[in-house]
């Protein structure tokens, strides 16, 4: 027996749904007399949930290798799910990392700039009506008789049928990851100057604080960070574009899933660094002065997920079969 995705899939799939209209909801009263606590909260939401969403689009995969030819299921309803879902999962994408931007400005410039607000304000209302579409023809695989399927067709409503066409179609969109050779040797290029972009920053950063070259101040080092960023951002995407055009080469893959675990944890050290009020001890911290103990353990914890990460993905293919074959 499979490792049961289909589970693990119903236990995510509430998250990034309710994560963002709770989200918007705070992103929008936090208007009402410029309240920033709360919008830095649902900055907060929407950079989380956007991780979040990660196991949770991979995790349906899964699934739909689990139910796929049963009796009773629509292949059809199927792949319109997976295509809602991948609409969703570039909006929400788009969303957290405005979202990230807009925590960065806070942080250096005392205020989001206006535009930023607006890109993730416009986002995230879309990606709140994606993510609704989304649960519902998640629901309909199941109960097909309540998503207007008849005679194996798929019937949508007015506003289905416009969003249906602006979805991907799964099957195209995994070819054309595979059009060829190339293109996949350019992404996995792009994927290691993403890891290249991380480690020469947030690395650098992480030994400082430990107590390594000390004779650079914390502050310019941190000025890098937003290199980190958009390293982090290609990474994401182009592993995501890997993941859709060959699922079956990293679904089984305990390495793979274990690279997933580290980088929520990644997420949540980051968390730890700059909302539990690590970084405002260090933000001041000259040549030749010690960071506090539990700031140098958050940079140990941050530099070892970060090399996790590339150690767990050298072995992905590896280990490609091992969630598999330790099922039967």
């Amino acid at each position: 027996m499979y490792l049961n995705f289909a589970h693990l899939h119903l236990l995510l799939n509430h998250f990034p749904i309710i994560g963002t209209i709770v989200g918007l909801g705070l992103f929008l009263v936090s208007f009402v007399g410029n309240n920033k606590d709360l919008r830095r909260a649902s900055l907060i939401i929407f950079a989380g949930i956007a991780l979040l969403t990660i196991p949770t689009f991979l995790s349906g995969f899964g699934a739909q290798l689990g139910i796929q030819g049963k009796p009773n299921v629509s292949d059809a309803l199927i792949k319109r799910h997976e295509g809602s879902a991948m609409l969703s999962l570039w909006f929400m994408f788009a969303t957290g990392g405005f979202s990230f931007v807009a925590l960065w400005q806070s942080h250096h410039r005392k205020r989001a700039a206006d535009w930023t607000i607006t890109a993730v304000l416009l986002f995230s209302l879309v990606t709140v009506g994606l993510m609704a579409r989304t649960g519902n023809t998640g629901g309909d695989i199941r109960h097909p008789e309540a998503s207007g399927f008849t005679n194996g067709k798929v019937v949508e409503g007015p506003i289905g049928s416009i969003l249906s066409a602006l979805e991907p179609t799964p099957d195209k969109f995994s070819q054309l990851m595979l059009v060829n050779e190339w293109w996949w040797g350019f992404m996995m290029a792009l994927h290691f100057l993403g890891l290249a972009l991380i480690i020469g920053t947030v690395g650098i950063l992480d030994l400082r604080i430990m107590g390594f070259l000390k004779q650079f101040p914390v502050a310019p080092l941190h000025r890098f960070i937003p290199f980190a960023m958009a390293g982090l951002a290609i990474n994401i995407v182009t592993g995501m574009l890997a993941f859709i055009g060959q699922p079956e080469n990293y679904i089984y893959s305990g390495a793979f899933w274990l690279k997933m675990t580290a980088l929520m944890l990644l997420g949540a050290n980051a968390v730890v660094f700059y909302m539990a009020g690590t970084f405002e001890h260090l933000e001041n911290l000259g040549p030749g002065e010690d960071a506090p103990a539990f700031a140098k353990l958050v940079a140990a914890s941050s530099l070892f997920l970060c090399f996790t990460l590339i150690v767990l993905g050298r072995y992905i293919q590896p280990l490609g079969d091992t969630i598999r074959n330790a099922s039967n």
